[in-house]
């Protein structure tokens, strides 16, 4: 399907309960693209009762979907790799409609969805136990205990709009080739994404009863992580609604991937222009929209001038415009409101003493890439999670002090550094309080096979 034709098609977002598309009779909201503020489709949104048959109806098939071979779970995962690999325009279009996130990011985000399921069907191979010799006791002489792995039962899958496929499979994936069984709740904006990934899941072979997915808001995700058949609940999303989930949750395992203000230091000693042109690309793909997204860049004080002249020249060089265009770099936020709130940071900071180096300025859902020169530590584009276009190049005499700012975080996902001393690279790297240093990287950066986290 065209790009064109993605745009003519008015799509529906539809739940998909006990093997069935619940297509009426229900609320329903328009959905509209970021950018243009077309319609472009419909979300129905799940009921309670529609939450109630979705939970019996996973809850009734783990012991069925924990029996499927670990063998079949990979074909079935390899199937809709190849599937999404074969509709990687078709997809890459719907996400940069739906979101506003320019088709130079979205194609790469459908590379990597795929790459999420090939590996999760790889995975499903290697789920192995060991074995124990037990005659490190007296009373285990000749004794030996196996260990299996077994599937956890019901996944609880909630999932944010930033990377709205790669996302879904990230939890899709892992969740199916353990042989778990799973109930997605997606994010409001990115419906329609859902959506097709479902359809495209349920043509792979997947079974009707090994998925199903409610679509609506708080109170819907709510009803999930509270309800006792749900064994375990895998969310990626902010702090607050992290903390909501704990609250609720009770003794089943939760599992959070949360916010970032994340940090990438920038030495004396660094390729300057190496670190700009890196930062102006990390800190602005997808409008900020990652919890990993370039925010605080430290730099020594002996290197901010001629930094900050590097990184105004790469921003300058990034193209604003229409997400579905193929040379657009930056698209727009997720939404008019996330826009303001984006704006009203901007001149927070400006009001504490930041000066602005470049941008600041809103169209609709589109704020400018924005560079920020000194905000002072308690304003917000410093010490809270900014997911959006504005970077703050922040002076820093010793390395010691900017460890310690990049520690003074209640985040910590990852961070960068650019150096070109190994001992120092090291010393940073054991120092900081985070889950991931990328050396002469910034902290925009993962491969979704490694470790990730903190």
């Amino acid at each position: 399907m065209s790009i064109k034709q993605i745009q003519l098609s008015i799509k529906q977002a539809q739940p998909y309960v006990n093997g069935k598309w619940i297509s009426s009779h229900r609320e329903t909201l328009l959905i509209k693209s970021p950018y243009s503020g077309e319609v472009i489709g419909e979300q129905i949104l799940a009921t309670p009762e529609d939450v109630e048959d979705a939970l019996a109806s996973v809850h009734a098939a783990k012991k069925e979907i924990a029996s499927i071979p670990s063998h079949e779970r990979a074909k079935i995962l390899k199937r809709a790799a190849a599937l999404l690999e074969e509709e990687k325009e078709k997809f890459a279009a719907l996400i940069s409609l739906e979101l506003g996130k320019p088709l130079k990011n979205t194609r790469d985000e459908v590379s990597r969805s795929v790459e999420t399921l090939e590996q999760s069907a790889e995975e499903a191979k290697r789920l192995f136990g060991e074995t124990l010799q037990g005659d490190a006791s007296e009373r285990g002489t000749r004794a030996i205990a196996a260990t299996f792995r077994v599937p956890v039962g019901v996944v609880g899958a909630i999932t944010p709009f930033n990377a709205p496929l790669n996302l879904v499979c990230h939890k899709v994936g892992p969740a199916f080739a353990a042989g778990n069984s799973l109930i997605l709740k997606p994010a409001p904006q990115t419906a329609l994404i859902a959506t097709e990934l479902l359809k495209l899941l349920l043509e792979a072979g997947f079974p009707e009863n090994a998925i199903n997915m409610v679509l609506g808001g708080v109170e819907i995700g709510q009803q999930i992580v509270k309800d006792s058949r749900t064994d375990i609940i895998s969310f990626t999303g902010g702090v607050p609604a992290g903390r909501n989930i704990c609250e609720l949750a009770g003794m089943k395992k939760v599992l959070l991937e949360l916010g970032g203000n994340a940090s990438t230091i920038i030495h004396e000693d660094a390729d300057l222009e190496r670190a700009a042109a890196m930062c102006a690309r990390t800190g602005f793909s997808n409008s900020g929209q990652s919890c990993i997204s370039v925010q605080r860049i430290y730099v020594h004080q002996a290197v901010v001038p001629a930094f900050t002249e590097l990184l105004k020249e790469e921003v300058s060089k990034l193209k604003i415009g229409d997400p579905l265009l193929p040379d657009t770099d930056i698209g727009c936020l997720v939404d008019a409101n996330a826009a303001q709130r984006i704006m009203e940071w901007i001149e927070e900071s400006i009001d504490l003493g930041a000066k602005l180096v470049h941008g600041g300025q809103k169209k609709g859902a589109t704020v400018e890439p924005t560079i920020l020169l000194n905000p002072p530590k308690h304003s917000k584009v410093v010490c809270q999670e900014v997911f959006g276009p504005i970077v703050s190049i922040i002076p820093y005499e010793t390395i010691e002090e900017a460890i310690e700012e990049t520690n003074n975080s209640s985040f910590g996902l990852q961070a960068g550094l650019f150096t070109n001393r190994m001992d120092l690279a090291y010393k940073v790297a054991h120092a900081l309080e985070v889950g991931g240093v990328v050396l002469n990287g910034t902290s925009n950066f993962r491969l979704d096979h490694w470790p990730y986290g903190g």
